[in-house]
């Protein structure tokens, strides 16, 4: 909307020029007088003139009411009250007057309107890679959780010793969840629509995703567990395995953190070459305490054969599997 103390039908016209819709929905509003009439003329009109000062915070507070969020824009003295009134207040920082920039929360230093669109993605981008990385550490987390509590309640040896949980964190929990909060924009980040004022951080289906995804993040380990236990009927073996796959499952997870509404298939993978480097780097560490002699002892690991590792690799590839199939239910993609 508009909001000018100029003449109306001259506002008008220079709104219809900038490509405004309804511009030529405009009113006077010397003839506001009541809170009723502003309720209706802030939902009917698009252009606003012969507006006072006051009467710019009355026309918000209607909006507001409404249950709209409101930014408003100034540059003059008049501005400020408004500015300070609204939600987010924008100001302009090269022809904006001081007490206008004091009292707005953004200022456009190059006093461009489209840098707001620049802003505006910058923020979504910001606000979508911190949801990445709570998806990514919580759901791991549960996948250990279950590990651990699973596992004792179903009467099997322990699953993971002390250290190796130790490692898995080490490995998994910090260059991996660094590099995924620079992991670039999705093509569509500006198409979504605005999160409403109330949502948590969990909103949108998030905190089921990481329920599920971390619970089968569990159950992969335990079976990879059970497998080559019974195959080799060691637990050291089982334990190693265990330990590999429960890597191997987070660092694949990693990159399906990516998107909220696409499955690790029909993502791009590749274009965050920090998250690459940082999941070799992890794979590399955890492959060095299964097979150089000297850190075995330490890790109470041992070497994994041909079998084993494919029983590792069938239980790390089920789970992105399995989440796919949900995803494609969930989204259709």
């Amino acid at each position: 909307k508009v909001i000018s103390g100029d003449n109306p039908r001259t506002v008008s016209e220079v709104a219809g020029q900038a490509g405004i819709e309804r511009a030529a929905s405009w009113i006077d509003a010397g003839t506001l007088s009541t809170d009723e009439d502003y309720d209706k003329a802030v939902e009917k009109y698009t252009v606003f003139g012969r507006v006072t000062p006051e009467q710019k915070r009355k026309l918000i507070r209607a909006l507001q009411k409404k249950g709209h969020t409101v930014a408003m824009t100034g540059d003059g003295v008049n501005d400020a009250p408004a500015v300070k009134e609204a939600d987010i207040g924008v100001s302009m920082g090269k022809n904006g007057t001081d007490v206008t920039r004091e009292a707005s929360g953004i200022v456009l230093l190059d006093d461009d309107f489209s840098t707001l669109v620049s802003a505006v993605e910058e923020g979504r981008i910001i606000y979508q890679n911190i949801r990445k990385f709570i998806r990514y550490l919580l759901s791991c987390n549960i996948g250990e959780v279950v590990t651990m509590f699973f596992g004792m309640l179903m009467g099997m040896p322990v699953v993971l010793l002390p250290i190796q949980i130790l490692m898995v964190n080490l490995v998994t929990d910090g260059i991996p969840a660094i590099a995924l909060s620079f992991d670039p924009p999705q093509d569509d980040v500006m198409k979504e629509r605005p999160r409403g004022r109330g949502d948590s951080v969990f909103s949108g289906g998030l905190a089921a995703t990481i329920i599920i995804r971390g619970v089968l993040l569990g159950l992969s380990v335990l079976a990879a567990f059970s497998a080559v236990l019974g195959i080799t009927q060691s637990v050291e073996h089982a334990r190693t395995a265990a330990f590999v796959t429960l890597v191997f499952t987070q660092l694949v997870h990693v990159f399906e953190c990516k998107s909220e509404v696409r499955s690790l298939f029909t993502i791009n993978i590749l274009n965050n070459v920090k998250l690459i480097l940082a999941a070799l780097s992890s794979a590399a560490i955890v492959l060095s305490t299964v097979y150089i002699p000297a850190l075995q002892p330490v890790f109470k690991t041992v070497s994994l054969g041909g079998g084993e590792l494919l029983v590792v690799l069938t239980a790390t590839l089920a789970v992105p599997l399995v989440s796919a199939i949900i995803m494609l239910v969930r989204h259709g993609k």
